[in-house]
């Protein structure tokens, strides 16, 4: 089943240039995707969603990206939730269901993890989380990059519980709208970026908020861990992001063979570019690199769609497959920008747009020096202590 057809795309598409321009808010794109079921596409059928596999969504995103990069980037933070959950269930737990039967009635999730000068991810936050002495949480600290901020009724948080008596744990739980009216969260109108921009993922400071204990999903001792939520975070976070910047360099490259077909050279008698052999090899070269990605996105989709056992090269694979992704994309859209000329490093040009987006991927984890790390730790064991 498609949810996002060509007439919806069409219209999210020519939205993208003017959010763009006025760095806004992709409001009427997301009411569009909400009306369309989009946003429960992979909730499980049986539960009220459209029941599609984490192979199928990344293939939508890639088409969403194509049409609106930062549209696709904000709403990959929803279906991210949405997919952890959907690997936990499928992994026989049930603590994050909750995710799936309110995203079903409409509710939106935002990521709030990333944290200013963290580098230690998923594996330790510094923000603190206090208990209430009742099984909730409040939790204080700076959530960055916090996209779908204008929108958001739940926000996925989690920090770190220094004062219990098994400590130290990493608490992960989901604060409501509601902490926003009553102060203890607060949205900075913070964010005016080269690129992403309709995005709106701006700082979201946490001075209390308060997660009940029915919104606490997850304790879990700080560091590397197998624990299903760390995996669902990391497995469906990096593919989803993957399919985006995929969905990008998907994008630049048609715009490149159009511009090859209708641009002409002087200093060959007018002929076509598209009859040029240096530009045939870049976009040929290109073509084949995205081609890779494409195949390596969506086999480890379908490895986690079917619980295929990757033991100690989950996480590696995972962390290589997103930065292979962004690097491809970037190589991709540099070489569509050449193709097209310098009329594309225009500000209202599409591929100049595009140029910008595909630039955030680099800022993403998981990093090149973390990918690396993480294979050599996987091929040659770790580091002597």
């Amino acid at each position: 089943m498609a949810f996002l057809e060509t007439d919806l795309l069409d219209r999210i598409h020519a939205r993208a240039a003017g959010y763009d321009r006025e760095n806004a808010f992709f409001a009427d794109d997301l009411a569009d995707l909400v009306a369309s079921g989009y946003l429960s596409a992979h909730v499980p059928a049986r539960l009220g969603g459209g029941g599609l596999t984490l192979a199928q969504l990344t293939r939508e995103q890639r088409a969403l990206a194509g049409a609106a990069p930062a549209t696709a980037l904000a709403v990959n933070m929803h279906q991210v939730w949405v997919g952890v959950a959907t690997v936990v269930r499928a992994r026989g737990e049930s603590f994050a269901d909750q995710v799936l039967t309110e995203a079903a009635s409409g509710e939106i999730f935002a990521f709030g993890i990333s944290e200013p000068g963290n580098d230690l991810m998923l594996f330790g936050s510094t923000s603190t989380a206090e208990p209430d002495g009742a099984g909730g949480y409040r939790f204080t600290g700076t959530k960055i990059f916090t996209s779908l901020s204008p929108a958001w009724t739940r926000l996925g948080v989690f920090g770190a519980d220094t004062t219990s008596a098994d400590e130290p744990k990493s608490v992960f739980a989901f604060l409501h709208r509601d902490e926003v009216k009553e102060g203890r969260v607060q949205i900075l109108d913070d964010w005016d970026t080269l690129g992403q921009r309709a995005s709106q993922s701006r700082t979201t400071l946490l001075r209390g908020a308060h997660a009940p204990a029915e919104r606490v999903i997850r304790r879990i001792d700080p560091g590397p861990s197998r624990d299903p939520l760390i995996f669902g975070i990391f497995a469906c976070f990096e593919i989803l992001l993957a399919a985006v910047y995929t969905g990008i360099a998907e994008r630049a490259l048609s715009l490149a063979v159009q511009a090859a077909q209708q641009r002409t050279s002087r200093k060959n008698d007018g002929a076509s570019l598209a009859h040029d052999p240096d530009v045939r090899r870049r976009i040929a070269a290109a073509g084949i690199s995205l081609d890779g990605v494409v195949g390596q996105l969506e086999a480890l989709a379908r490895d986690v769609d079917e619980g295929t056992d990757h033991g100690d090269l989950w996480f590696p694979r995972l962390s290589a497959l997103k930065w292979r992704a962004t690097e491809v994309a970037r190589e991709v859209v540099t070489a569509a920008m050449q193709v097209a000329g310098g009329s594309a490093y225009r500000t209202g040009d599409e591929l100049g747009r595009l140029y910008r987006d595909v630039a955030a991927g680099m800022f993403h984890p998981s990093s090149e020096d973390s990918a690396h790390q993480a294979m050599a730790t996987a091929m040659l064991g770790p580091l002597p202590r």
